[in-house]
């Protein structure tokens, strides 16, 4: 009986119970190198075993099997649906003892679904595999940028979105950080949800760094617009606990998107085009042209909303005039996208074309609003214990606590200062 013969009959034989599985996992690390040389081994070989039973031996066999260099369209095709069906039938439990390869697994999934220019085969396998590998919803994973990375390349705004509802606390490598909320803010600006869009954009902006990396100036970049957008208006100074990396070199290699930024403020269109005009060639290239287009075509909006703080009522042609529309017609599509859109309240006499503004009409008293209310009030008290249980947690952490106490030694800050509790010494 061969190697690989005596190695499938383990999985088989032992994985069952929790005991049995601790077993295997040390015979598949142990032959995990004789596997690779072994000749005899071939994709037909995992039809022996269950991957929904025998699921920690047939991860180990499809690694060594599919992570070899360049394939054939039909053979990394064949490759992809196989791991598909893998990744959305294994048993969570059994992956998780082997969760650094079972990533890598994932990883080479999504490269090969992109090799095949077919990103949306991959959506479903990694959204699967995330909930599999996530331990708890407040733990950002490693294939969480995969995953959106996947869902943005394939327009599945909708399914990216699902996993960004999830308040993360706990992130093991900031470039995972890094890469979810720009993903993430991606994707929210694909389905129109610019607040919280800008929430993620502004986690990588104000993130801890050293100096400032790629992802962080290309956030900042779509952090400025999506400002405009969303707030219709801009602020030269970051954040104040942003980086002094970031609050230094941020606005200095984003000199047109600052440029945009200043001139929407003033309010002018005219200007605010041609600025955009003179950087075009930038914004296409940083593939942001769109949203740039978005950003100017919102300052029309923000126009009309300063005057209903002015006038109660207005002409379309008037209107039209004042914020730079080419017509009145134009002015009749801008006030009522925004009536949709809830940014005003507003009556169009069509005869004589007269807009009334009116009051907001909510009185914040239905049992909907109240609903709404109370659901922000328990996340944010849930949010408030997180936060609470998380400073504990770092104040009886050995490491942090010795650090502390090195650094009051060599100020010597006297006794205005608890010195470290002697259980914590380093």
């Amino acid at each position: 009986m061969s190697s690989t013969e005596n190695l499938i009959t383990s999985i088989q034989g032992l994985s069952a119970s929790s005991g049995d599985l601790s077993a295997l996992h040390r015979i598949l690390k142990g032959a995990e190198e004789t596997l690779r040389a072994d000749s005899d081994l071939q994709l037909s070989t995992l039809d022996q075993l269950d991957p929904s039973k025998h699921s920690l031996g047939y991860l180990y066999l499809l690694d060594v099997l599919t992570c070899g260099g360049p394939m054939s369209k039909e053979k990394a095709s064949e490759v992809v649906l196989l791991i598909a069906r893998f990744i959305t039938s294994c048993d969570a439990e059994q992956i998780r003892l082997a969760s650094d390869k079972f990533v890598s697994l994932c990883k080479g999934f999504k490269d090969r679904v992109l090799e095949l220019e077919d990103p949306l085969r991959g959506v479903a396998p990694l959204l699967s595999a995330v909930r599999k590998v996530q331990v708890s919803t407040k733990r950002l994973t490693a294939l969480h940028p995969d995953c959106l990375q996947l869902c943005l390349q394939a327009k599945c705004y909708k399914a990216g979105f699902s996993i960004l509802s999830d308040d993360i606390l706990e992130v093991d490598q900031p470039r995972d950080f890094y890469l979810y909320c720009y993903y993430g803010g991606m994707i929210c600006i694909g389905q129109k949800k610019f607040q919280k869009a800008l929430e993620l954009l502004y986690n990588v902006v104000t993130a801890p760094m050293h100096s400032v990396n790629a992802i962080a100036l290309e956030a900042y970049k779509k952090y400025v617009l999506v400002t405009l957008i969303h707030s219709g208006q801009f602020s030269v100074s970051l954040p104040k606990c942003a980086s002094t990396a970031a609050q230094r070199h941020l606005k200095t290699w984003s000199i047109p998107y600052t440029e945009v930024g200043n001139c929407y403020n003033e309010g002018k269109i005219s200007e605010l085009q041609a600025v955009v005009v003179a950087h075009s060639s930038d914004f296409e290239k940083d593939n942001n042209l769109g949203l740039v287009k978005q950003a100017v075509s919102s300052l029309y909006k923000r126009n009309i909303l300063r005057l209903t703080q002015k006038y109660l009522t207005l002409s379309l042609q008037d209107i039209a005039n004042m914020v730079q529309l080419a017509n009145a017609k134009e002015a009749e599509m801008h006030v009522l996208q925004m009536i949709q859109d809830g940014q005003i309240h507003a009556l169009i006499n069509q005869k004589d074309g007269m807009v009334r503004f009116l009051e907001d009409p909510e009185q914040y008293k239905t049992s909907e609003m109240i609903e709404v209310m109370d659901s922000v009030i328990q996340r944010t008290i849930m949010l408030s214990k997180n936060l609470i249980a998380m400073d504990e947690s770092l104040s009886c952490d050995p490491l942090y606590l010795g650090k502390v106490g090195r650094e009051r030694q060599r100020y010597d800050f006297g006794e205005d200062f608890d010195t470290v509790p002697q259980k914590f010494s380093m």
